[in-house]
């Protein structure tokens, strides 16, 4: 950068204020804004999320049944740990048992059953 004397000074700082204006529009386009779809759910919106009662989901809280973060007073919930937590308890069908079985039994040796 050329020395400057002080009569461009105020041209010098509109041209910084110009390029710190590019740079964070640069920056903003990296990193969109939080437009309201955070993974962390409070209670009532966990409630929402699961269509569930809040006295519901505070039950389950209290018995340990559901993925939850505390950190002071305040219960969160991850989306992502819900919907994990959903999918891991699904019930099988009974088709899906029965197959289950019939597979089951036909690896079984005869040695490997007991009268």
């Amino acid at each position: 950068m050329e020395p400057f004397g002080f009569e461009k000074l105020p041209e010098i700082i509109r041209q910084l204020f110009e390029k710190v204006e590019r740079i964070e529009e640069m920056v903003s386009d990296l990193n969109p804004a939080d437009d309201g779809s955070s993974d962390l759910l409070t209670v009532k919106e966990a409630a929402d999320y699961l269509k569930v009662s809040v006295q519901s989901l505070y039950s389950k809280v209290s018995r340990m049944e559901i993925p939850v973060s505390k950190p002071g007073r305040r219960l969160y919930f991850s989306q992502s740990e819900l919907k994990n937590w959903v999918s891991a308890s699904r019930r099988k069908t009974a088709s899906e048992i029965i197959h289950e079985s019939q597979s089951k039994s036909n690896h079984l040796d005869k040695k490997d059953i007991f009268i």
